[in-house]
């Protein structure tokens, strides 16, 4: 840039010699003089141009060599830096993924670990299914011999009969029931509780009308079989309150109220959701429907019953356990009085006792001191005195 302005100023300079060689229109020696001198000038400033060429073509070069040898000592001092950098970031890295893969083998051992508790549970739980379900198994098996069972009337009778008696065995007292009871009429009955009176002897019967109540609900059957199972099942459990009433209803031997007991409590619940009419006639013929829930509840009541009649007839002997007891207290308060009269007169004799030693204690510190009185010739006689009155108010 500063060599093509310097050209610039002298092409300027030449164009305006050469304007004022051209205006003047001088002689053609003047001419040729100043041409010849143009000529020197004009060497004179190549030969310039030329050094002032070469000492900034020095000067450029010195100082690209400068400027290369800064740019290589950062360059150098940067891939020391970086380098270093480097080393720390890897170094760093290294650290961190040795943290980092520690966890994950501490995870994946913790994982490994639950993952075998689990299969374990997993294995044990599996097993325990597997003993339910052949308990399953045999249970429906137990099920199917169930409904054989109760598609039998005797082994239904059986079924309720037992049933009835585990009940009344496990809440009331051997003395207050009997099974298979005969009355005077030659009837047998489940069972007869033995109440006291007013109510006296119940009669308990087992009846258990199953067949017509499962044709009622079976899928199988059409609406019009239904109909007339329903129709069926009211004549059933009718028919039984009428037996029941007639022949465990006895004047004079019973009560005049019977139980019905029903093993099932689904045929309960039906009677008395859905047919009110068979709940009015067993009241009005006072045969009571129980189920074993309501039954228990029955018994509870009976054997409250019963503990409030045994608990009356000792009534009598709790008083005289009482009256006793009575006594014994009085003679333990007059006795307690005359043991609180002696400890009140030991505690005086013993004041009288004490007050006696610090006299005579007292009268020794006087010896000691050669401190003799006349009046205290008298002391021990008048002590020994009061002792002896003390002790005859205590024998009288």
């Amino acid at each position: 840039m500063i060599i093509e302005s310097l050209l610039l100023i002298i092409l300027a300079i030449c164009s305006i010699i050469l304007w004022k060689i051209s205006q003047t229109k001088k002689d053609e020696d003047v001419s040729k003089v100043l041409e010849g001198k143009h000529r020197e000038m004009l060497v004179d400033i190549n030969d310039a141009l030329n050094k002032l060429s070469d000492r900034l073509h020095k000067t450029l070069s010195d100082q690209g060599k400068t400027q290369q040898e800064t740019v290589q000592s950062s360059l150098k001092n940067t891939s020391l830096q970086l380098m270093a950098s480097v080393e720390s970031l890897t170094k760093t890295v290294d650290k961190r993924l040795q943290e980092i893969t520690g966890k994950v083998h501490e995870r994946l051992e913790e994982g490994f670990k639950k993952t075998n508790a689990t299969f374990v549970s997993v294995m044990e739980r599996l097993a325990t299914i597997d003993e339910a379900q052949k308990k399953i198994d045999g249970l429906t098996t137990n099920m199917v011999s169930l409904q054989e069972l109760l598609g039998d009337k005797k082994s239904r009778g059986a079924f309720g009969e037992l049933q009835l008696e585990g009940l009344i065995k496990n809440i009331l007292p051997p003395d207050s029931f009997a099974f298979q009871h005969s009355f005077k009429n030659g009837l047998k009955a489940d069972c007869v509780l033995f109440l006291p009176e007013p109510t006296g002897t119940v009669a308990v019967d087992s009846k258990f009308p199953m067949e017509n109540y499962q044709r009622m609900f079976d899928i199988s059957s059409s609406e019009s079989d239904k109909a007339k199972a329903q129709k069926q099942f009211k004549l059933d459990v009718r028919k039984h309150i009428n037996d029941i009433a007639t022949k465990y209803i006895i004047p004079g031997e019973t009560s005049d109220g019977a139980v019905m007991f029903i093993p099932a409590e689904a045929v309960f619940a039906e009677i008395h959701a859905y047919h009110p009419e068979l709940i009015q006639d067993s009241m009005s013929k006072k045969v009571w429907l129980v189920s074993p829930t309501t039954l228990m509840a029955v018994l509870n009541t009976a054997r409250a019953v019963l503990k409030d009649v045994e608990t009356r007839k000792q009534v009598h002997v709790i008083k005289s356990e009482l009256g006793k007891l009575g006594k014994d207290f009085d003679r333990f308060d007059t006795r307690m009085k005359k043991l609180a009269d002696n400890i009140r007169l030991a505690h005086e004799n013993a004041q009288d006792v004490h007050k006696s030693s610090q006299k005579i204690s007292n009268r020794f510190s006087q010896i000691e001191r050669v401190e003799l009185e006349e009046e205290s010739k008298d002391l021990l006689e008048f002590e020994d005195q009061k002792t002896n009155s003390k002790q005859n108010e205590d024998e009288d």
